[in-house]
């Protein structure tokens, strides 16, 4: 069974969608305030469209809360590896070693043996990984290890760790809903909640001058973020989850190109070099399964 081209398209436009809200949130003037309007803006437009979708099945229930829940995690792991580290490091990091450490976890918990091809795919991501970790010369200079920048990748990792979990949280829950429409209107509205209450409260006496400068391009971030990760929770509920995940995580080249080009951070060909190692070692952890 392969993806269709619908299917094929769609989450190829949520790699380029979920990479971008990771740009805006990177380049933000205030990261909390764009991160929020990223995730409050579809929890906002699923909060309305409740009383239109179908409801999802009790046994979903606990996967929508879970997931819920870790995604705060998520969200603040990410700003913390953002305050830290570049988009063309931490995003690769994130998104490439969270496949690993699912593997990883399977092989450990439930003796779940990789094949060869897995076994090949997690040395790949793990070098690629390595590749974007490693202190590289510059003239007149030992490293270019900036103050901060070690905490960029052990928070970047950290954040693996969440993803990992929402992901198959999600790939589970969704199976189960009998609606993904309405999985995926639930699950943002509650995970949005949280995260605009604490904003409100982290900016309070200041509301108009932190949101209202960034407001267009919160609601633009908003409305690719919700259609990103909408159509993945849809395409893992009608197509193979690991076709989907790997087509998916090709958001690594694109962040990388973004980091460097747009974002003029340094060493674009290593990162992107390294970013093409990520993204073909989860191929092969994902399709060889």
């Amino acid at each position: 069974m392969v993806l269709s081209p619908l299917v094929f398209v769609l989450v190829l436009f949520a790699a380029f969608g979920h990479a971008s809200w990771n740009a805006l949130v990177k380049s933000g003037r205030d990261p909390l305030v764009t991160q929020t309007y990223v995730i409050g803006v579809p929890g906002l437009l699923c909060g309305l469209a409740l009383f239109f979708v179908p409801l999802p099945d009790p046994a979903s229930w606990i996967f929508i809360a879970l997931s819920a829940l870790i995604h705060q995690a998520y969200y603040f792991l990410l700003l913390t590896a953002y305050r830290h580290g570049d988009l063309s490091q931490v995003y690769p990091i994130a998104r490439g070693a969270a496949p690993a450490l699912v593997a990883v976890s399977a092989w450990v918990l439930v003796g779940e043996a990789l094949t060869t091809p897995q076994s090949v795919g997690l040395a790949v991501v793990c070098l690629g990984i390595v590749s974007f970790s490693r202190a590289l010369p510059l003239p007149g200079r030992k490293t270019i290890r900036r103050d901060g920048e070690l905490k960029g990748i052990f928070f970047a990792l950290l954040t693996a760790a969440t993803i990992a979990t929402y992901s198959v949280i999600d790939g589970l829950g969704v199976r189960v809903s009998g609606s993904a429409l309405g999985y995926i209107a639930w699950l943002f509205f509650f995970e949005a909640v949280p995260l605009v209450a604490v904003a409100l409260w982290a900016r309070r006496g200041r509301l108009r001058a932190a949101f209202g400068v960034q407001m267009k391009r919160g609601i633009a971030g908003g409305i690719i973020a919700g259609l990103a990760y909408g159509i993945v929770i849809w395409a893992m509920g009608v197509a193979p989850l690991a076709h989907v995940v790997a087509l998916r995580e090709t958001s690594v080249i694109i962040a990388a190109l973004m980091g460097t080009r747009l974002l003029a951070e340094p060493f674009g060909a290593s990162r992107l070099a390294a970013a093409i190692m990520v993204v073909a070692g989860t191929a092969l952890l994902h399709l060889s399964a």
